[in-house]
């Protein structure tokens, strides 16, 4: 019997226009890498990220021309905004003025009560959101003496009470990230956390890394979490282009078949038997596709006596060896052709059938 993940019931809020909690779609995220007061550059790639399917967007404001610039970059692109803010609550009031759908917080580095409650204020006022960041990294100092070295339960004993702290102040609109870099950790944690609270969860590895540790602490720790049922949102945590960052979100929440944007790209290995270059091939279908939506699966093979068989779950495909290629539908042959045309052939067949689904 197949696998079936029963997510966790959330309460909704909204981020912009963009539904997160209860049964709304797990949204995908990421964080620009531009300076913020640098509107040109930071439009310029908050719209390759809603290219590659990015949902909700993050800038850092670490001072006032940082919050300024909301303004101006709000006018010229498609996803709701978050500024992220640490330390002052002055950027965070300024950031909700200039027009930012949400606000990331970590309450335990905002100071004192009363600063918190002026970020509330100004949120409640614009009737945005926020969200709650608990890092390993910045708990406040009696969780660190409690505690001896950062942990799950540490994690957690912040977040619920700075949950606490805002529901004292009658605010609600809320969701909560509990990361560490440690993937274990980070595992625990939210699944302590899930059992105590309703409030949506955006789910991550901190700090995860360069392209290939990133990707696999991510792909665990993220999968691991999503398996149980956990999150509302994500982010994948790359020090790469953010736009990979939301490549691998997806690529994730498709290996566990919870959402599907784009096609699914399926490529042997190769072996011995392979006489074809499939690594240029394979990349320059992927690089293709990267914007595709079309919910396909692409298979790219590289042995045309068993690619075929092999792929047949595919939607789509090619096989090659020996100087000819074949296409396929389906697992059956529909036509050969030289080898050197693989890729052009496969990328052909896969505008038709989008062009055919609408």
């Amino acid at each position: 019997m197949p696998l079936s993940i029963k997510r966790r019931k959330t309460r909704q809020i909204h981020v912009g226009s963009v539904p997160v909690g209860a049964d709304a779609p797990i949204a995908v995220q990421s964080m620009t890498n531009t300076p913020t007061a640098d509107t040109d550059a930071t439009v310029s790639q908050i719209r390759r990220l809603e290219a590659a399917g990015c949902e909700i967007i993050r800038v850092a404001v670490p001072d006032p021309e940082a919050a300024r610039a909301i303004a101006v970059i709000q006018k010229q692109i498609q996803i709701p905004l978050i500024a992220d803010i640490h330390f002052d609550h002055r950027l965070a009031v300024a950031a909700a003025d200039a027009g930012a759908d949400g606000l990331r917080i970590n309450p335990g580095n905002i100071g004192a009560k009363k600063k918190v409650r002026e970020v509330v204020r100004a949120a409640r006022g614009h009737g945005i959101a926020i969200r709650i960041g608990v890092n390993s990294g910045s708990l406040d100092r009696d969780l660190r003496e409690k505690y001896g070295v950062p942990e799950a339960r540490a994690l957690v004993e912040s977040a619920l009470r700075q949950i606490a702290d805002l529901a004292d102040m009658d605010f609600h609109e809320i969701k909560v990230a509990i990361k560490s870099s440690d993937v274990l950790q980070t595992i625990e944690a939210y699944r302590l956390l899930s059992r105590e609270t309703d409030v949506p969860l955006h789910v991550g590895i901190t700090e995860a890394g360069g392209l290939y540790s990133g990707i696999v602490k991510s792909a665990v720790g993220i999968g691991a979490v999503l398996l149980d049922g956990i999150g509302d949102t994500l982010r994948v945590s790359l020090t790469r282009d953010p736009a990979e960052e939301v490549r691998v979100g997806y690529e994730i929440l498709k290996a566990l078949d919870i959402r599907r944007r784009g096609p699914e790209i399926i490529s042997c290995p190769t072996c011995g038997r392979c006489r074809i270059d499939l690594f240029s091939i394979a990349e320059t279908v992927e690089k293709a596709l990267l914007t595709s939506r079309s919910p396909i699966r692409v298979a790219i093979m590289g042995c045309s006596v068993n690619g075929p068989g092999e792929a047949r779950q595919a939607d789509v495909g090619v096989a090659g060896g020996d100087g000819t290629g074949v296409l396929f539908k389906k697992g059956q042959v529909i036509r050969k052709f030289p080898e050197n045309r693989l890729a052009e052939e496969l990328l052909a067949a896969i505008e038709e059938m989008e062009k055919e689904s609408g």
